[in-house]
C-alpha cells in the first residue's frame, strides 16, 4: 500500500493504520509517498524536518510489525530527476546512514519521471544517488523510476544501469492502461529486468475516473504469474476514487468495509483472497 503525499495526509502514518494494513488486509509494504515539487513538497518549501521525521516514523512502525518500506522520493511535476538532484542526494544519504543494516527498506529514487525525460538522463541521475546510498548502504534494494510517468521499462530493459540489487519502476492504473503496457512489462522482464510496480490504482491515469476492476484482475494475474511485486495507491479519504477510504471517514486505522470506497473494497477482497481469506 502506498501513501498519499506524506505532507498532505501525515494523520495516516501511524502504528495502528499499519498494523491495521497489516492484520486486516495482508499487505506486508508500505510505500512513503513524499512529493519533492508540489505544494508543502520537500523541495517546493515544504518542513523538510517534519517530511524527514514522518520517512523515519514510517519506517519504524513498518519494521516493527516486519513490514518492508519503500522511501519513495515522488518527483512528478517537477518532470526531470536532475532538477533536484542536489537534494535527492543530501536526503538519500542521510536516509540510508539512518537505515544502514536493516533489510526491509527500500529506496524509490526517482517515482515517475515525465515530460520528455530520457533514459539517458534517468540514468544519469539514478548512478549519481544510486553510489550516494551504497556508501552507507551496500544491499538495499533501489528501485529506478522510467521515462513517461515510470511505463518505458522497455529503454531500461536495452541499456540497465550495472550494480546489484536494483529494480525498475512500472506503474499503471488499469482504466487507461490496458494490454500493451503489460506486453512492455513482460518483454523487459523476459529479457532479464527485475521490474516492480511500485504504484496502480483501478480507475484512469488521473487517479480520479472509472474504475476498471476487469482490467485490475488481468494485471494482478499477471503481475502474478512473473512474480511482480505490487502497491496499491493510495492511503488516504482524499475525494477520488483511488482513495481506499471514503472521504467521509475520519478514521486513520481499523477501517470497516463500509468505511471503503469501491477501489479500497476490490483492494481489500482482492488481498485477503490471496492470503486464502474469503471474507
Amino acid at each position: 500500500m502506498s501513501t498519499h503525499g506524506i505532507a498532505w495526509f501525515p494523520q495516516y502514518i501511524n502504528y495502528d493504520s499499519l498494523r491495521t494494513l497489516r492484520d486486516d488486509w495482508h499487505t506486508n509494504c508500505i510505500r512513503l509517498a513524499m512529493y519533492t515539487a508540489e505544494y508543502g513538497g520537500y523541495c517546493a518549501g515544504g518542513d523538510k524536518e517534519q517530511l524527514k521525521q514522518l520517512v523515519k516514523d514510517g519506517v519504524s512502525y513498518a519494521t516493527e510489525l516486519g513490514m518492508y518500506v519503500i522511501v519513495d522520493w515522488h518527483i512528478l511535476s517537477d518532470g526531470n530527476p536532475n532538477s533536484h538532484k542536489k537534494e535527492a542526494k543530501a536526503f538519500f544519504r542521510e536516509m540510508s546512514r539512518e537505515f544502514k543494516g536493516y533489510n526491509n527498506v527500500i529506496y524509490e529514487i526517482c517515482n515517475e519521471p515525465n515530460n520528455g525525460t530520457s533514459w539517458k538522463e534517468i540514468k544519469s541521475y539514478a548512478k549519481s544517488v544510486i553510489s550516494t546510498i551504497r556508501k552507507n548502504d551496500k544491499k538495499a534494494v533501489i528501485v529506478v523510476g522510467t521515462p513517461t510517468w515510470s511505463q518505458d521499462v522497455d529503454q531500461a530493459a536495452a541499456d540497465p544501469i550495472k550494480g546489484e540489487n536494483l529494480m525498475y519502476a512500472l506503474h499503471f492504473y488499469a482504466a487507461t492502461h490496458k494490454a500493451d503496457l503489460r506486453n512492455k512489462m513482460t518483454a523487459a522482464i523476459n529479457k532479464g529486468l527485475p521490474v516492480f510496480v511500485t504504484e496502480y490504482g483501478i480507475c484512469d491515469a488521473s487517479g480520479n475516473g472509472a474504475i476498471d476492476k476487469e482490467e485490475a484482475n488481468r494485471w494482478v494475474q499477471t503481475m502474478d504469474e512473473y512474480g511482480v511485486s505490487y502497491i496499491a495507491w493510495n492511503l488516504s479519504n482524499k475525494q477520488e476514487s483511488s482513495s481506499i477510504i471514503k472521504s467521509s471517514c475520519s478514521k486513520v486505522s481499523g477501517f470497516k468495509k463500509s468505511d471503503l470506497s469501491d477501489e479500497g473494497k476490490w483492494l481489500y477482497s482482492m488481498l485477503r483472497k490471496k492470503a486464502g481469506l474469503t471474507k
